[in-house]
């Protein structure tokens, strides 16, 4: 069997329907969208094109699509924007997230304290929830921003966000959400739900990398990020990276129309590799026990005694790519923060391994997987004794 790619958390492998609509785009589309000439024009077009469908995949109007460079910067300007913002316009500014979220939120949080903000951090449960009640504990009448993420990019914990959104909206607090592992694989209806801000990145749903967008309800303000230019309404100067927008914009399409049905078939294949693991007995899940609370295609797993390196690497030989956690911690010798969180000690949550699964991931790789698995778990455990 030919290599199986099993990180889709990590980074998805862009979809053929996209890759024909961003090569198109380049020749086709090379004119400055700021231009006034038909070749402007037709660019600009392309542009507020991917914008409806980013727009309409998440529920939104066009004119609160910002389009940025992945969900770091969002994330960045998001947290960072509103922040100085709510200083300057001397509102509270305090900001309140959770012990589990991407380091492009945490870091960002870190470096807001130097510059004298206040950060209180949530814990979760041991599924990797946040409860309404540990929220309502730590916002005082100094919180102006609430951050926590869609979904958890380890161990895939879908957080209660309409209830999160609901219990800022009536304190006039500011939320935002982390989406880049939801976004293109959940529903998400941020006027539905109450979102003001959310962020997503292109390359987790089968765009290419390098592309991004910030929604950003009407009526909320930020600081510009880049500062020369009429670029997304002043906001982001820079001529636009067309051909990727416009590869975000056909992403976008393609999984408002797609990800019900492929949620189905993917829960379906991590239900088989979750059996599969737990019959292997001495293991367990991390995070959710069940699919329903989980991202569709997403599985944290340990087996006692078995450390992730050495699980990674005899599956790496045999053909099988997984990972030990969070791309963006790739070659970190420290535990997860996430599993920490979790209530987890070290050596459990050195044993974890994540496979994530996507839309080109099928029954057969699954299932060659699980024997590949088995046989190589069997051989540690032999070799332990």
């Amino acid at each position: 069997m030919r290599q199986v790619y099993l990180d889709y958390a990590a980074t998805t492998p862009p979809d053929p329907r996209v890759t024909a609509c961003v090569a198109e785009s380049i020749p086709a589309l090379f004119g400055n969208p700021s231009s006034i000439h038909s070749f402007g024009r037709s660019a600009r077009g392309a542009v507020e094109k991917a914008r409806r469908d980013v727009a309409n995949l998440l529920g939104a109007r066009p004119e609160e699509i910002f389009f940025t460079s992945g969900g770091s910067e969002s994330d960045n300007w998001a947290i960072k924007g509103m922040a100085f913002a709510l200083r300057a316009a001397g509102r509270p500014c305090g900001i309140v997230t959770t012990a589990i979220e991407h380091p492009a939120v945490l870091q960002t949080c870190a470096w807001l304290v130097q510059q004298g903000f206040s950060v209180q951090y949530l814990p979760v449960d041991a599924e990797g929830v946040v409860s309404l009640e540990n929220l309502a504990a730590a916002v005082d009448e100094t919180t102006g921003i609430v951050s926590v993420m869609f979904a958890n990019n380890e161990v895939g914990t879908i957080e209660p966000i309409a209830e999160i959104a609901a219990f800022c909206q009536v304190r006039g607090i500011f939320f935002h959400t982390d989406a880049v592992q939801a976004a293109g694989h959940l529903p998400i209806d941020v006027q539905a739900l109450g979102i003001d801000a959310l962020s997503l990145s292109g390359h987790k749903f089968y765009a290419i990398k390098g592309i991004g967008a910030l929604y950003l309800r009407s009526g909320f303000s930020l600081d510009a990020l880049v500062h020369g230019g009429a670029q997304e309404r002043g906001m982001r100067a820079g001529t636009e990276n067309v051909p990727a927008i416009v590869g975000l914009g056909c992403a976008a399409a393609l999984a408002a129309t797609e990800l019900k049905e492929e949620a189905r078939r993917l829960r379906a294949l991590r239900e088989r590799i979750a059996a599969g693991v737990l019959a292997l007995g001495e293991s367990w899940l991390n995070g959710p026990n069940d699919s329903v609370h989980c991202l569709p295609g997403h599985l944290n797993f340990g087996f006692r005694g078995i450390r992730q390196d050495v699980l990674l690497m005899r599956l790496d030989l045999a053909d099988f790519a997984v990972s030990a956690g969070s791309a963006c911690s790739a070659g970190a010798l420290t535990p997860s923060h996430v599993l920490l969180a979790l209530g987890q000690d070290e050596r459990k949550a050195g044993t974890a391994l994540r496979v994530t699964l996507g839309r080109f991931t099928t029954a057969v790789e699954v299932d060659a997987f699980l024997t590949a698995l088995r046989e190589i778990v069997t051989d540690l455990r032999r070799i332990r004794k």
